[in-house]
């Protein structure tokens, strides 16, 4: 059975609660995946969702969705801040759930320690929301990964939708990412992580990862329109 049950998931935040979380001192002294310092992203995260809209045809899309009989109804989250995919997708989600009149309840990944863990347990992390992590780890190459965001769609009763997981599958990150940031021919392992990371931050500044965001939610809405119509996957 999921651990997410209708008092686990009321115990989620809303975005708003989430953005305002996200600034606290509490938040900022957790460990993060760079150590143990975390920017405050709250003023990112407000004006991303000020500025990003959804397009009429995904409106349109998300209503008739929510409208169906077993529709999607409620979202949930798994996010932390110093994840770009995340920067990047959760305000689009809030925008979603905002269109489909949907109601958004977004969890943090960890307590206070970064988690490394392929197997997350709340033995190893109870102040954390591991268990929850637990039921949506992402398989790559034969191995578990705690990949975020994870956008969880379920029905107003709370039966299980669809999850989407990290980034859509037209960014192929792995490879952009993985190309951005391999050393060039005479650099050294210092010089190249630096060129690296700034190759990356103009990567996640460009207009890309705004058409990276729309085409999250054209998947989603896609799958959802694939759950609905085809029924559970075999």
């Amino acid at each position: 059975m999921s651990v997410v049950t209708p008092a686990r998931f009321a115990k989620g935040m809303t975005f708003e609660q989430y953005v305002a979380h996200v600034g606290t001192p509490e938040n900022l002294q957790r460990e993060g995946s760079q150590g143990p310092t975390r920017m405050d992203q709250s003023g990112f995260l407000r004006e991303r969702h000020q500025k990003l809209k959804l397009t009429e045809a995904q409106t349109a899309m998300i209503k008739w969705l929510a409208a169906q009989p077993g529709g999607p109804a409620k979202i949930l989250v798994i996010s932390e801040e110093w994840s770009s995919d995340c920067r990047r997708d959760v305000p689009m989600l809030a925008r979603l759930a905002e269109a489909g009149g949907m109601e958004l309840r977004i969890f943090r990944r960890d307590g206070q320690h970064f988690s490394k863990s392929h197997h997350p347990t709340l033995a190893e992390a109870p102040d954390s929301n591991a268990d929850i992590m637990a039921e949506f780890l992402n398989t790559k190459s034969g191995q578990t990964w705690q990949s975020i965001p994870v956008a969880v769609f379920y029905t107003k009763n709370l039966e299980y939708l669809y999850h989407y997981t990290e980034y859509p599958a037209i960014y192929q990150k792995d490879r952009v990412v993985g190309q951005i940031r391999a050393p060039r021919t005479g650099e050294g392992k210092d010089e190249a992580q630096a060129r690296g990371d700034r190759e990356f931050r103009g990567l996640q500044e460009s207009p890309f990862f705004q058409v990276w965001a729309s085409a999250g939610i054209d998947e989603i809405l896609s799958a959802l329109h694939r759950r609905l119509l085809l029924g559970p996957a075999a």
